[in-house]
């Protein structure tokens, strides 16, 4: 028979408690277990120590006797010292999917071309003022030469 410690939920709604047990694998969830080992309360404060209880010489012995744990109750037996549990390491799991990363691409194309048109823009006012100065020059000689005209005749 293939046994395995895990879970099984108590409480009420949103108001979740859970006993640590050793069940067949093809049992319900909730339903028959083999022995109650321990209980989990996630409500209580992650420092507490009722947050955990467990007996360690009854889980060391359905490890003994070939029960498999699942995730959170191997992170239990982890913390509790009764069985090392290996590392996880999974690199692609902060990255984006593949429409984020399409959106991310263009939010960053969008950004240059504002950042090529905001430097275009700062580039063209000031040749912009260079040449009104230069067209305001040219347009008061012909009328200081023009006023040059009229003083003299």
């Amino acid at each position: 028979m293939a046994t395995s410690m895990r879970l099984s939920r108590g409480g009420s709604k949103k108001r979740p408690y859970y006993r640590i047990v050793v069940a067949d694998s093809r049992a319900p969830r909730d339903g028959k277990f083999i022995e109650k080992i321990g209980t989990y309360n996630p409500l209580l404060a992650k420092d507490s120590p009722d947050r955990i209880k467990l007996d360690n010489d009854r889980a060391a012995h359905w490890l003994k006797m070939g029960a498999q744990p699942t995730d959170r109750v191997a992170r239990f037996l982890d913390a509790a010292g009764i069985k090392e549990r290996p590392a996880r390491n999974n690199p692609n799991k902060g990255k984006p999917g593949e429409k984020a990363t399409e959106r991310a691409e263009e939010r960053a194309e969008k950004l240059k071309a504002a950042e090529e048109a905001a430097a275009a823009a700062a580039a063209a006012p000031a040749v912009e003022e260079a040449a009104p100065a230069e067209e305001a020059a040219a347009e008061e000689t012909p009328a200081a030469e023009a006023a040059g005209e009229q003083a003299e005749g």
